[in-house]
């Protein structure tokens, strides 16, 4: 089922300051520039209890974002605080607050510790957090609510150009996969006399398994933008090495079947022909049979 986003530009303009909000959620949120924060602190938004996250530019090249998520009784105070603290060098922020203005502190310290430990196991940012805060105790109902506003950040974060949430590897949790099973187009392998990987086409992307083999060298034409995806991936213990390989330890979402093959090979490849089938058809193949 579809959901209805409303974004409103503050300021007219498509580069600044934007609020958005979900069809029958309570929720509502605030997106800003760090160059025009002061246009719009006066808003009477910034005076509730939330839930903030600063971006900014990445000290570890192999990252896209670097994220550090936060929460308030009093947004503006907290950000004055941000604004003139050398050490918060963001860009960006965003930040989620309730339409009845009926969060209450510990509703926003559970938001805040479930938002840092799924943007920690995402493995696509740098979290300046650290380590996950532990979870305040909730009575069931307020849980229940807590996970449906959850998901409402989870479908605006993207979209207002904070991917950290956008997961690199395939989720294990039990309850999530009942509700959102993934429908497998079609399972290829890359084989050569060294090492063999597997690939399955998916709703969610282009998905390596777990246990597939990738080699450890890199060739010199393989672009800057994999080798920092290789690094992220070594870094975040998605690629073991393992003797004179790489070795998957989880099922890992890539974009393209290029740029998993890349990843596998260590070489600019063309995912297309790479990848072929039990009966020895390319990707190109069974998608030129699929679209004739």
């Amino acid at each position: 089922m579809g959901k209805k986003l409303t974004v409103y530009m503050i300021d007219g303009t498509a580069y600044g300051p934007r609020l958005a909000e979900i069809g029958n959620w309570v929720g509502k949120a605030i997106y800003c520039p760090r160059a025009t924060v002061n246009k719009i602190i006066t808003r009477p938004e910034f005076n509730n209890p939330g839930i903030y996250c600063l971006k900014g530019d990445p000290t570890d090249e192999a990252f896209d974002e670097r994220i550090y998520i936060g929460e308030a009784e009093n947004i503006k105070s907290r950000l004055k605080q941000h604004l003139s603290d050398s050490t918060k060098d963001f860009k960006e922020l965003i930040f989620f607050i309730s339409k009845d203005e009926l969060l209450t502190k510990t509703q926003i310290r559970y938001l805040e510790s479930r938002l840092v430990q799924l943007a920690i196991d995402a493995k696509t940012a740098q979290i300046d957090n650290g380590n996950s805060p532990g979870i305040p105790t909730l009575h069931e109902a307020d849980i229940s609510d807590m996970e449906y506003f959850l998901e409402q950040m989870k479908l605006i974060l993207p979209v207002m150009g904070f991917k950290f949430l956008i997961s690199s590897t395939v989720t294990e949790n039990k309850e999530e996969q009942r509700s959102q099973k993934l429908e497998v187009h079609q399972t290829y392998t890359i084989k050569t006399r060294s090492f063999e990987a597997r690939m399955k086409e998916t709703d969610q992307g282009f998905i390596v398994t777990k246990g597939s083999v990738a080699k450890k060298k890199l060739s010199p034409s393989c672009t800057e933008t994999y080798r920092n995806m290789r690094k992220r991936l070594l870094e975040t213990n998605v690629l073991i090495e393992y003797e004179d390989k790489l070795i998957f330890a989880e099922d890992t979402v890539f974009n393209s079947p290029s740029a998993a093959s890349n990843m596998i090979l260590g070489r600019n490849s063309n995912g297309l022909t790479e990848w072929v089938t039990e009966q020895g058809e390319t990707f190109k193949q069974v998608q030129e049979k699929l679209n004739p």
